[in-house]
């Protein structure tokens, strides 16, 4: 009877939490929440910082500065330099941002022979459809075929700064406007194709051996926004430039690329050949500049 009681405990939190972050005016939510996180006074800061650690766990022992005007400043910190080693080794490519593993494994072929990747178990999408479902993403998704992919999940307290994964040069940006559903565990089993349905950014990396590594920032309801320090604009839900952003800028490995506004998720997709190191499973914390895939040796 106990154990019974427990399980449908359970349910009714999931229950709850989907509808809590889900079955409310997304869109609206994360725009009010931005404007609120910005708000630079103290009474404004304090008690947002107040409620957010009701619901989470905040460490700034890492954070470089503490004196933070707002709660957009304590979303978006650095970090002390040296907090987070970058590994060396050549054959590895490192973990863009800290994260905790969500689905991950080789990119498969799904219906009509389109590679397909998944968010939770039973729950595939097509990788086209998420890079854009466009004659270039058809493209990109056909010459990683064979390839692996890695999904990590930043939570609200988590550091949200995102970093190169080795020696690159980042050429291209896809912005994807979208929606904002929540990107958490709880949603991934439930909506279908959520990945494919929120707002989302493309990052087209040429590593230093001249292979091809895409990132997928994803946001999600109260994050929509990016920034991109080789772009000069914010990608969020306000953006109505161009979806294709053509660029040219050099990073080496663990240099920062941009940050979130808040927590969500970041896809990696790498080409055949490289290979998921052992030990990164769905559940696994990493952080940023561990290991996490091997290029095939020379």
């Amino acid at each position: 009877m106990k154990l019974l009681q427990h399980i449908r405990g359970i349910a009714l939190h999931e229950d709850l939490n989907f509808l809590l972050t889900n079955r409310i005016p997304r869109i609206t939510a994360t725009h009010l929440v931005g404007w609120i996180s910005r708000i630079r006074h103290p009474w404004v800061y304090r008690a947002c910082l107040w409620l957010w650690t009701r619901f989470t766990t905040l460490d700034l022992s890492e954070a470089l500065h503490t004196d933070f005007r707002s709660l957009h400043e304590c979303f978006t910190r650095e970090l002390k330099p040296g907090a987070r080693p970058v590994d060396p080794s050549a054959t590895i490519i490192v973990s863009p941002s800290d994260g905790i593993v969500g689905a991950c494994g080789p990119i498969e072929p799904g219906e009509a022979g389109r590679s397909q990747v998944f968010q939770a178990k039973g729950f595939p999408y097509r990788l086209d459809d998420l890079l854009g479902n466009s004659p270039r993403a058809c493209e990109w998704a056909d010459r990683l075929a064979g390839g692996s992919f890695v999904t990590l999940r930043l939570t609200s307290a988590m550091y949200h700064r995102f970093h190169a994964p080795d020696d690159a040069r980042l050429t291209h940006v896809t912005y994807i406007s979208g929606d904002t559903w929540n990107v958490n565990p709880i949603a991934l089993q439930r909506v279908e194709r959520l990945f494919c349905k929120n707002e989302r950014a493309v990052l087209h990396l040429q590593l230093s051996d001249g292979q091809w590594l895409l990132l997928v920032p994803v946001a999600a309801v109260l994050v929509a926004s990016m920034r991109l320090h080789a772009l000069d604009v914010a990608l969020n839900l306000r953006y109505r430039g161009p979806n294709e952003r053509p660029c040219d800028a050099s990073y080496q490995r663990g240099e920062e690329m941009g940050w979130f506004e808040h927590g969500s998720t970041i896809i990696v997709l790498a080409p055949a050949g490289m290979t998921l190191l052992p030990g990164i499973t769905g559940g696994r914390l990493v952080r940023m500049g561990e290991g996490l895939l091997r290029r095939p040796a020379p």
